[in-house]
């Protein structure tokens, strides 16, 4: 069973925890990755590991499509947002050739990946969130929104570009940017990423909230564990609802004093956060294996640790300067 991390970037502890699930499942096989750079640390991690196009390059898919190939890969795991557009679209040629990818139906990337989409979906089922706008409508009845607003880029992701303006003054500097941005009001309480794991017949098995306690460039670097009913049964509807989500989803919300919950986010992939959700007993890397294997994944997982805290700290992998493109003359 050989498992493929596309885009493996620094995402160690998946490396790990699909090796885990290999042994604990009994199962010969390795862990190996992709990434546009060799000067990746899970790159080095794995237990082997290519180069290959950028995601939008157009010769991305047919590379990873001779890669599966030659290398008997079994099941594909995107994680990062601008690839999964593609590898939904080309899902069923791999699937033609034997090879499972954790991916989601095009209609929920799209949905996902513009917040506009997002917003429009989530009201439009019944879902709580924020009020949004345009800097437009917002500069064009300012009397109507109270500051301080959140602004963030339509198709932003990873927290890049997302700031909170004071004043209308601050909003109008942002009304400028050539990119596609979204207003939103600031959600009362404390944030929270639910991991979400959706089966083959689009039943959520898991949702694990967590509390965002401290985030560095986007990713959460301290967090812990919560089994805070509401947003449980809050994410397991969105994940179900979504029109043909599969694997690791993640719903970002927001949870005030009273309860109240506002969904802002919704990715169809491994949060960043996902190894508090693993340690923590919510184990998507053996489910993802058995279900590329053909087995049935049904049994719901509620049994993981409640209020248990996460502390990243920086380490590092050591290679020679060689092996990411560095040599001095």
């Amino acid at each position: 069973m050989d498992i493929c991390l596309s885009s493996a970037g620094r995402r160690a502890a998946l490396v790990w925890s699909f090796g885990d699930a290999l042994r604990e499942l009994a199962l010969p096989g390795r862990v190996l990755a992709v990434d546009c750079s060799s000067a990746s640390a899970a790159y080095h991690l794995a237990d082997a590991a290519w180069t290959v196009p950028l995601c939008r390059d157009p010769e991305f898919i047919p590379r990873m499509l001779e890669l599966c190939r030659h290398e008997a890969i079994q099941l594909v795991v995107p994680t990062i947002d601008t690839e999964l557009p593609m590898y939904a679209k080309a899902r069923e040629d791999f699937s033609a050739r034997g090879v499972a990818v954790a991916v989601s139906r095009p209609e929920v990337i799209e949905i996902s990946a513009d917040k506009t989409g997002t917003h429009a979906w989530l009201v439009s089922h019944g879902f709580p969130t924020v009020r949004q706008a345009t800097p437009a409508e917002v500069l064009a009845a300012p009397h109507e929104w109270q500051f301080p607003l959140i602004v963030k880029p339509a198709r932003g992701s990873a927290g890049i570009g997302v700031q909170r303006v004071d004043s209308r003054e601050a909003l109008s500097l942002c009304a400028t940017d050539s990119r596609d941005m979204v207003v939103q009001e600031l959600a009362p309480g404390a944030e929270y990423t639910t991991n979400c794991y959706v089966n083959r017949a689009g039943k959520c098995l898991c949702t694990v909230p967590h509390r965002r306690l401290e985030v560095r460039a986007g990713e959460i670097s301290k967090g812990v564990t919560r089994k805070h009913p509401g947003l449980m049964d809050l994410a397991r509807r969105i994940a179900e609802t979504l029109p043909g989500a599969y694997g690791a989803i993640t719903v970002q919300a927001f949870l005030a004093d009273d309860d109240t919950i506002r969904v802002i986010e919704i990715n169809p992939r491994f949060g960043g956060g996902y190894p508090l959700s693993h340690a923590a007993g919510a184990d998507f890397p053996r489910w993802l294996i058995q279900e590329a294997l053909g087995q049935t994944v049904d049994t719901e997982c509620t049994d993981w640790r409640d209020n248990l805290a996460m502390l990243r700290y920086d380490d590092a992998v050591f290679v020679d300067g060689r092996e990411i493109g560095v040599e001095w003359a």
